[in-house]
């Protein structure tokens, strides 16, 4: 009892006080702190450039401030607000394609009673995700192209008279973003959910057996409960991440999908950065759009931090 008071620390002790009882996980992370520190917090001072008419040549102070005139044109542009629409409408796909489908692998895994085949199947979803999206996007491609295998499916079912465009329309651009990635990284997002299905007691799957529940309510009331508070975590941290470029969704594929003809509906804000900052040599401009980002993906994660904690869910803050 004494030793795990001395680690937990006792209200009212201390913030130094309970830092130095738990030196030792203090010191454990450092390494990571240190990480954060470094490629995360200190390239913020680059943020400064969005507030100038930058040039590279230049010293930075000697560059012409220009205010708040990069926002400015930033949201007089047509194709920023594209962009905008763009990243969370594909980001928005994702994360419901990818949370639906983790859940429902992991429910249907959890419900397999051979662990040879459980291990097969984890082992062949698993595999997609260590998969470059260059060979990904490569092999979507030869599928959904006008004579690729789906067209080919589609038209033997007698689903279509003729083959799709499902690469050159982009009316399709989104929705296939969000299948190829829905099939490279399900396997791997099912991971989390089975750890927290594995925690389940299963004296509750037998009192519900016993009461003469079968499978599908075991699932309903069991299962699915039991797994709440990681998804709300996961969910929390999904939104906050919708217009990241952590977020693969909004940068791989549509980076290397796109085209001229799908510019209005491939053009993320993540490539708009790139194609004003890289190849343009309009940094200012880009990091105003990077700013922009980064404020949005604060607010999302706040809010809906703030409505999980309003509806008495597990919270990230």
């Amino acid at each position: 009892m004494d030793r795990t008071r001395k680690l937990t620390g006792r209200p009212g002790r201390g913030f130094l006080r309970t830092l130095w009882d738990q030196r030792q996980l203090a010191l454990m992370s450092v390494p990571m702190l240190l990480y954060v520190l470094l490629f995360s917090y200190a390239p913020l001072w680059g943020w400064i450039t969005a507030f100038m008419s930058y040039k590279p040549a230049v010293p930075l102070f000697d560059n012409p401030w220009v205010g708040l005139r990069n926002f400015s044109w930033l949201f007089s542009r047509q194709e920023f607000l594209l962009a905008i629409r763009n990243t969370f409408a594909m980001s928005v796909i994702n994360l419901v394609f990818n949370t639906v489908s983790a859940i429902g692998l992991a429910v249907l895994l959890n419900e397999v009673a051979s662990r040879r085949y459980k291990r097969t199947v984890q082992t062949v979803t698993y595999l997609p995700h260590f998969l470059s999206w260059v060979i990904v996007v490569g092999l979507a491609q030869n599928a959904f192209a006008t004579d690729g295998v789906v067209n080919q499916v589609l038209l033997s079912l007698g689903l279509i008279r003729q083959p799709l465009f499902f690469l050159g329309e982009g009316r399709y651009f989104w929705w296939l973003a969000g299948i190829i990635h829905m099939w490279k990284e399900a396997g791997w997002n099912s991971i989390i959910y089975l750890s927290s299905m594995s925690a389940i007691d299963p004296a509750l799957y037998e009192a519900a057996e016993i009461d003469g529940a079968g499978r599908l309510r075991k699932i309903m009331h069991i299962t699915l409960p039991g797994i709440k508070s990681t998804f709300v975590i996961l969910l929390i941290m999904n939104i906050g991440m919708l217009v990241s470029g952590t977020n693969d969704g909004n940068f791989d594929i549509p980076y290397l999908m796109g085209q001229n003809l799908l510019i209005d509906w491939s053009q993320t804000i993540d490539i708009f950065v790139l194609k004003y900052g890289i190849s343009q040599g309009q940094y200012g401009r880009a990091t105003a759009a990077g700013i922009f980002k980064s404020l949005v993906s604060i607010f999302l994660l706040f809010s809906a931090n703030r409505i999980a904690r309003r509806l008495d869910e597990p919270t990230l803050l």
